[in-house]
């Protein structure tokens, strides 16, 4: 994690009493102090730094979200995470939402501030998280969001409906909502809406970890 304002320090928190071995990152001290329940290790200094980096084994991160106040800082620490270190799964947060066409053809996802929570950075860092984002009054119908694994890009979004359990209702693209997806495609990065019964997110989460 690199940046320990609110959202770095929630999503750090969370992560490490899950269990997660988290490393925090942030060039002030007093940044720290936002860690009130946190059993991983801090580093005073820059996401981008290369001696800073090894201190937080990088090289074994299976996942970073630059979380700083700046959007160059943050791209660079993204690009780097996964550019150097081969880190999987990597999200920067952006104030500037006329950047993330740019961000995303670059191959980095990104997140601007007005949706910025730590559920949505926490679904890039952990793309198998099967959490549930609605359920109806009767606990029969999920609202879920999935990212799009890599190796579906290119199918046709009405593939995605699979049986009677599951329905795609929407998609977000480069940090765009739109519910019309009649004809569209696939891309990686795609953040899709998926509408499921119980059965259906057992069938859905089947169909988005299965082999190519």
């Amino acid at each position: 994690m690199v940046g320990c304002g609110r959202v770095g320090s929630e999503l750090a928190m969370q992560l490490s009493e899950e269990g997660h071995s988290v490393v925090v990152i942030d060039k002030n001290r007093e940044a720290f102090r936002r860690l009130t329940r946190f059993h991983g290790k801090t580093l005073i200094g820059s996401g981008f730094d290369r001696d800073v980096l090894f201190q937080a084994d990088a090289s074994h991160a299976d996942a970073l979200a630059a979380v700083t106040s700046g959007d160059n800082t943050n791209i660079l620490c993204a690009r780097i995470a996964r550019d150097n270190y081969a880190i999987k799964n990597v999200v920067a947060r952006i104030y500037d939402p006329q950047r993330a066409d740019i961000y995303m053809k670059l191959g980095i996802p990104t997140v601007a501030t007005s949706l910025w929570t730590t559920q949505q950075v926490k679904r890039w860092m952990l793309p198998s998280d099967e959490s549930v984002e609605w359920t109806d009054g009767t606990g029969t119908l999920h609202l879920v969001e999935r990212i799009l694994p890599d190796r579906l890009a290119g199918r046709p979004i009405s593939d995605f409906n699979l049986g009677v359990n599951v329905r795609v209702v929407g998609i977000v693209r480069a940090g765009q909502g739109r519910v019309n997806i009649e004809g569209l495609f696939a891309q990686e990065d795609d953040v899709l809406e998926f509408l499921v019964t119980a059965t259906g997110a057992t069938e859905l989460a089947t169909f988005l970890e299965g082999t190519p």
